[in-house]
């Protein structure tokens, strides 16, 4: 607390007391001493036993009163009361003008200041379900704003379609590079790695059974339908769905879409539908790359360690499994490109214009790519297995 004194610092230092005469008629409260914050805990303890032993017709005796300070000041308030401290120029003449004044502040701020309300805690029950209905309303909020932007690049991309003029080949070409060609060495590594794998747990599982030359069968489904197109999927909802966002949302921070805007030029044109078609282009041909390079990887487990020849294992493969799982796998890329190219451009826009924005929204979108591309291939599946497909 900030100490205001209103006597000269150079007087002899006698620490604050209070007393109540009741042997003079009328009582009377005197106060002497130096009422300071170094002697404040015994001046607390004292005005707390005399509180409420004060009437209305006791006097005030502040003749002995020595050094004032703010922490004083705010004892001698609370202990006198508003009615007093009106009275003080009558009963206390000899009090010095600034301590009258420090005492008359001291009491407009403690009038004027409001003890804040604490609100109720709710219990936990409440608060869990209060932010799981948080939750969900975002979650809705969140898909409105999808469908609408989805329905936007639709139209978008009708109204271009029979303009040639308005196409962005050379855009187009560079993002198909970027996404397409940068993204293949470590998708052709993951995928043969993940086929390694899958070979080598079918071996381990298959072998107790003495099944192990369906080994094939495992890699050939597994990745003709499913692993190939959806880790490549989550591959590029981390890679290039982040990457639109982060692109989009710095050109919003540093107001260039609003440039763009005032050019007369559609952010959506310019921006996000060079990037749906790139990744609708890309997504399939590295599906398709994805699911050599697991067969390759399953392949070669199965020649190291259950000695079937790559003959004998394209030959099963031919056998056993059927073109309709390959189109299965390959038919998902476009729905999975499209829905990550459109999630990561939207939360660009949503971009505010600050650096926590933008890696806020950047989580954002790799998050729900991701979720999106699992629900979506959770439903084809299903869809897959009703149908006989």
């Amino acid at each position: 607390m900030t100490s205001l004194t209103t006597q000269a610092s150079s007087a002899p230092k006698i620490p604050g007391r209070v007393l109540l005469d009741t042997s003079s008629n009328p009582v009377q409260l005197r106060i002497a001493g130096d009422w300071t914050l170094a002697h404040y805990r015994e001046l607390k303890r004292q005005t707390d036993a005399l509180s409420a032993g004060l009437s209305p017709t006791t006097l005030v005796d502040m003749d002995e009163l020595g050094a004032l300070d703010t922490a004083g000041a705010s004892l001698l308030v609370e202990l006198l009361g508003v009615q007093r401290l009106r009275l003080l120029a009558v009963q206390a003449p000899n009090l010095p003008e600034s301590s009258r004044a420090l005492m008359q502040t001291i009491q407009s701020a403690l009038a004027d200041y409001c003890q804040p309300v604490r609100e109720p805690e709710a219990a936990v029950g409440m608060q869990l379900l209060a932010r799981i209905g948080a939750a969900v309303d975002v979650i809705w909020k969140d898909t409105l704003q999808l469908l609408g932007f989805i329905g936007l690049i639709l139209q978008t991309f009708a109204s271009t379609l029979f303009r040639p003029r308005r196409w962005r080949t050379t855009s187009v070409i560079a993002h198909i590079e970027q996404i397409g060609l940068d993204a293949a060495p470590i998708v052709a590594l993951l995928t043969f790695m993940v086929g390694a794998v899958v070979a080598f747990l079918g071996a381990t599982v298959l072998k107790a059974f003495g099944a192990t030359i369906f080994t094939v069968d495992l890699i050939g489904f597994s990745f003709l339908r499913e692993f190939a197109v959806l880790l490549t999927a989550i591959l590029l909802a981390g890679r290039t769905a982040s990457a639109f966002t982060a692109q989009i949302g710095s050109m919003k921070a540093n107001e260039e879409l609003d440039a763009l805007q005032t050019l007369g030029l559609s952010p959506t044109e310019l921006l996000v539908l060079p990037r749906v078609i790139a990744l609708l282009i890309s997504l399939p041909m590295l599906t398709f790359l994805a699911m050599i390079c697991g067969i390759v990887g399953g392949g070669v487990v199965c020649a190291v360690s259950l000695g079937i020849s790559p003959a004998m294992f394209l030959s099963l493969m031919q056998a056993d499994i059927g073109v309709q799982h390959f189109l299965v796998g390959i038919a998902k890329a476009p729905i999975f490109a499209f829905f990550i190219a459109a999630i990561g451009c939207l939360e660009g826009f949503k971009v505010e214009g600050s650096a926590e924005s933008v890696g806020a929204h950047t989580t954002s979108s790799v998050v729900q790519s991701i979720f999106v591309v699992i629900v979506l291939d959770a439903l084809v599946a299903m869809f897959c297995m009703e149908i006989g497909w």
